[in-house]
């Protein structure tokens, strides 16, 4: 539909590991990034959200948790690449 405006926001996608990551996790921890995962549908760059260095990825810090993500922006899509515990494996492999 042509020349209709598009409704503010974004669409908050998961690769099927991040699926499988946020699965994995202790039912507090996945309530504890709820909130802000659904948050980057209408702020893709919240406050403390960092880009991950040498790639196009960004990440997000929940407590002791990491959201890597990728803003596709032509097609208005957040999508959750990688959900992880912080340690020094965390960003390899993106």
């Amino acid at each position: 539909m042509t020349g209709l405006p598009r409704p503010p926001g974004y669409d908050v996608r998961f690769t099927p590991a991040a699926e499988r990551e946020l699965r994995k996790l202790r039912a507090d921890d996945a309530a504890r990034l709820r909130r802000p995962i659904l948050g980057l549908a209408l702020d893709r760059h919240p406050p403390g959200a960092q880009r991950v260095t040498g790639s196009g990825f960004l990440r997000l810090r929940v407590a002791d948790l990491r959201v890597v993500y990728q803003v596709r922006e032509p097609e208005r899509i957040v999508l959750i690449v990688r959900i992880a515990r912080r340690s020094e494996s965390t960003y390899r492999r993106l």
